[in-house]
């Protein structure tokens, strides 16, 4: 039998919980409190947010890695997503630690995010802390928040050892953890020596050479690709010549030009890569997630990483309106492929397949948050695109259609509960628990298909007046559940070219609401506005009031438009159904019908009439 050593030197941790619940913040606590920084050094707060689109939405969405190092010990810290949608970035970042911090808000108790990291953490076998965060919220319920977590480690058939989880009481916005509720905290080392008593260092093989496994990817202006991952067994030096297994099992030679270990949220050259460590290494020409680095005398490859499927699909394509090339830089199909292709590259939970249509490439994703979140970072970097609807993922086994199922929590007030029954049922959902209270919220659990829940969160926001919480889990495969309505509503679509103009907009106001605002560019087939009724209607928003010889005073009234939403992506992605396209570029998101000519649309509704008698 194989006796593995311990690197006491080192600890690598995850700190994994549920969206908002705290686990930047307290990172950023660790991080001064550590002495990363001078003292009275200016520090941006939510230090591992590097995107614009982290700190504009509040929200992780790229794992990150980083270190500290604390009483001589250096403590790899690894700050992963807590949305579902993101579930790939939680995967790969288990794969480099030793043990997991599960932070859990003192009032909101464990959801369902929390759940799915738990799930995968146990899953690797990683020794977890528990840390109760939050705990001067005026709502905290530490205590029974703590019995909700023992209740969820039972139920996710974690064993004996896995049970007997250490537990501290946080605030991370003010940098403070305790051993107790009682107690008043001054600061997070308590926290911090926790980590080095309960943690396991990373075990390593002395017997065997050196192997590291690629965890996640980065790029440099100077050095080119960025293999980040966990040394696994054995060390190496920069000299030395290497070899890389890829996922067909083919041994690839290469040099590494350079080594280097995180120092903070920055990296620092050193000599020699040890066990245990999280490395970066460059010199690689291409390389992938999963990917094991190793000896040219011994190959030897490692498990890679493996991570759920992909639930949800969405075509990408060229911009095909008259306004294409006017607001992008980037309108080309090679250059919207080279850039999905460097996604998937960094990406291990999104894939990208051709498809049956020209310049269009289907890219499959875990949900439609996730597909968001890379549209708007292609947007942003000055790419046209043309998006359709996301779709779910069927699946056919033993000749059953089979559908992606979700579990639904909803947590909100009393007297909300029969319009979000009513919505979900119309949905195919069916309720599976109900728990009230007596306080005026209610909390709701459901099981529906994943393509009930497309277009329905703002639904719900408005069915509960902004006060609802509604969150999802993945519940695997069950069958298809039939068909129901996306949309009760109808489009208003324009006929013709031109400028809105607040004569039109005005009087087209009663039938629906209105999508352009006087002076905005439309064209023939695009969607200005939401339809009263079911169906589709053409209108003009480019006239203007004819010109008469009447002059009086007081003649013209004045025109007091209703104020215009702001069309985000997110909402696009909600109204749009399947023969309408999202126009996506850096400065405007537009609707669309898939066909724009009002002639041949009509022509194939003709055609589908004929068909049905």
């Amino acid at each position: 039998m194989t006796t593995l050593t311990i690197n006491n030197k080192i600890r690598n941790i995850a700190i994994i919980a549920h969206v908002d619940h705290g686990k930047t913040t307290l990172v950023d606590g660790m991080f001064k409190q550590s002495g990363l920084f001078r003292e009275g050094q200016k520090v941006d707060d939510r230090l591992m947010d590097s995107m614009d689109l982290e700190r504009e939405r509040g929200i992780t969405i790229a794992a990150k890695n980083c270190a500290v190092d604390w009483k001589g010990t250096k403590v790899n810290v690894i700050d992963t997503p807590g949305h579902a949608d993101f579930g790939g970035e939680v995967e790969r970042s288990l794969s480099m630690a030793d043990g997991a911090i599960l932070l859990v808000d003192a009032s909101e108790g464990p959801l369902p995010q929390t759940r799915f990291v738990l799930k995968k953490a146990l899953e690797a076998g990683l020794k977890v802390i528990v840390v109760v965060n939050k705990i001067d919220r005026s709502d905290a319920r530490p205590d029974e928040v703590l019995d909700e977590i023992y209740d969820l480690f039972i139920d996710l058939d974690a064993n004996e050892e896995q049970l007997e989880f250490p537990v501290m009481y946080a605030i991370g916005r003010d940098g403070i953890a305790q051993h107790t509720l009682e107690e008043k905290g001054e600061n997070l080392h308590p926290l911090m020596d926790m980590v080095i008593e309960h943690i396991p260092g990373p075990s390593y093989d002395a017997d065997e050479p050196f192997q590291m496994l690629v965890s996640d990817l980065g790029y440099s202006d100077y050095l080119g690709r960025l293999a980040i991952g966990k040394v696994i067994h054995g060390s190496t030096k920069q000299v030395e010549p290497l070899v890389r297994i890829d996922e067909n099992g083919d041994v690839v030679s290469l040099k590494l030009t350079k080594v280097q270990t995180y120092d903070g949220v920055t990296f620092h050259e050193t000599d020699i890569a040890n066990p245990g460590d999280i490395v970066v290494v460059s010199g690689l020409d291409e390389v992938t997630i999963g990917d094991t680095i190793c000896t040219r005398e011994a190959p030897k490859a490692l498990p890679r990483i493996t991570v759920d499927e992909p639930t949800v699909s969405m075509s990408f394509g060229i911009n095909t309106s008259p306004m294409a090339g006017l607001e992008g830089k980037l309108v080309q199909s090679s250059k919207i492929r080279e850039r999905l292709e460097k996604e998937t590259l960094l990406n291990v939970a999104i894939k990208i397949e051709e498809s049956e249509y020209r310049d269009s490439f289907t890219v499959k994703g875990r949900g439609e948050f996730q597909l968001a979140i890379l549209i708007e970072t292609m947007r942003r970097e000055g790419f046209e695109l043309t998006i359709g609807r996301p779709q779910v993922i069927y699946k056919k086994v033993d000749g059953k259609k089979l559908e992606p199922m979700e579990q639904i929590f909803i947590d909100c007030e009393d007297a909300f509960m029969g319009v979000v029954t009513e919505k979900l049922s119309s949905r195919k959902a069916k309720m599976n628990n109900l728990v009230n209270n007596g306080k005026g919220r209610v909390r709701m659990e459901f099981s529906a298909p994943s393509r009930s829940l497309i277009g329905y969160r703002d639904e719900f926001l408005t069915d509960t007046k902004g006060t609802g919480i509604m969150n999802t889990l993945f519940a695997g495969y069950d069958d298809y559940r039939g068909d129901f309505p996306s949309r009760y509503t109808g489009s208003l679509v324009s006929d013709r070219a031109g400028k809105g103009v607040a004569y039109a907009i005005f009087n087209l106001e009663p039938r629906g609401e209105m999508f352009v605002r006087p002076g905005d560019p439309v064209y023939e087939g695009m969607i200005v506005g939401e339809h009263n009724k079911d169906t589709d209607i053409n209108i003009n928003p480019t006239k203007e009031k004819k010109l008469t010889n009447m002059r009086a005073s007081g003649k013209d009234e004045a025109v007091i438009l209703t104020p215009c939403r702001p069309m985000s992506l997110e909402r696009a992605m909600h109204f749009i159904t399947d023969d309408e396209l999202i126009e996506v570029t850096p400065e405007s998101i537009r609707i669309r019908k898939a066909e724009l000519s009002n002639a041949k649309r009509h022509m194939s509704r003709g055609k589908e009439l004929k068909k049905k008698k």
